[in-house]
């Protein structure tokens, strides 16, 4: 994680995790590849991390950010469509709803409604007009991003005056005891279940990875203060007591 600074607070999420690829430039490249390899054992791998609470929970923390009937959504890291398919419930129409995702493979295998436009891109570069949308939504891809203040603006940019900002995230808890237990599940428990459920070896490291993410991930001040620095106002992180403590949404508001 790079060092705040007075024109940008964070930059990458995290430092180089070196286990992995070889330096920052090669984030990318590493996260595609692994991604496209691991699309069609996700979502099964997924219900097993969120104890099947998954559809619930992002249902409700997309109401919880004003996402309501007839809003069009923009939803970013939009993966196998966990989150996008909630949206498109609420919306009332998948017309309204757009995913966007750097990773062709998850996308082939998003599972969603007729009518809701997929298209290949980065949070970086989020390939739509100035003021596009109601809403932008990002479900646990916070961590992938290679620079979140210019993932922010770009965040700014797409949405309409009013518009809302809902990113899910998994937040590392806070007291020693807890974390080692998270750790334990998701490094050492949830591999085994992936390979278990027929998802090979990079299913396995890929959940070991999404571990040392949010093991060394920025905290959530320095989060919500580049969503700030970005022109977002109300911005805060909400932390769901239920039914995992774990489970955090950073909610954000553009001005009017």
């Amino acid at each position: 994680m790079s060092a705040p600074s007075d024109d940008k607070i964070v930059h990458a999420p995290h430092d180089p995790l070196t286990e992995y690829y070889a330096d920052e430039n090669a984030r990318s490249g590493f996260l595609r590849g692994i991604f496209d390899r691991t699309a069609p054992h996700y979502d099964r791998i997924e219900s097993i991390l969120a104890f099947g609470s998954g559809p619930w929970y992002r249902r409700q923390a997309l109401l919880r950010a004003g996402l309501s009937s007839g809003m069009r959504i923009v939803d970013v890291g939009v993966g196998t469509g966990l989150v996008a398919r909630e949206a498109v419930q609420v919306t009332g129409d998948a017309r309204l709803v757009v995913g966007v995702d750097p990773s062709p493979g998850m996308m082939a295998n998003a599972d969603l409604p007729e009518g809701v436009q997929l298209v290949e891109g980065r949070a970086e570069s989020i390939p739509f007009p100035d003021a596009s949308f109601d809403m932008l939504s990002m479900g646990y891809a916070l961590r992938h991003i290679s620079d979140l203040s210019v993932a922010f603006h770009e965040f700014f940019r797409v949405l309409k005056p009013g518009g809302r900002l809902c990113m899910l995230e998994i937040t590392r808890p806070g007291h020693i005891w807890s974390r080692a237990l998270m750790k334990v599940y998701m490094r050492g428990i949830v591999p085994v279940l992936a390979r278990a459920a027929g998802g090979g070896a990079e299913t396995s490291r890929l959940w070991r990875y999404y571990w040392d993410t949010i093991d060394a991930c920025a905290p959530h001040e320095q989060v919500v203060a580049t969503l700030k620095e970005a022109g977002f106002s109300d911005a805060r992180r909400h932390i769901a007591h239920a039914p995992l403590p774990m489970l955090a949404e950073y909610q954000a508001v553009k001005p009017a």
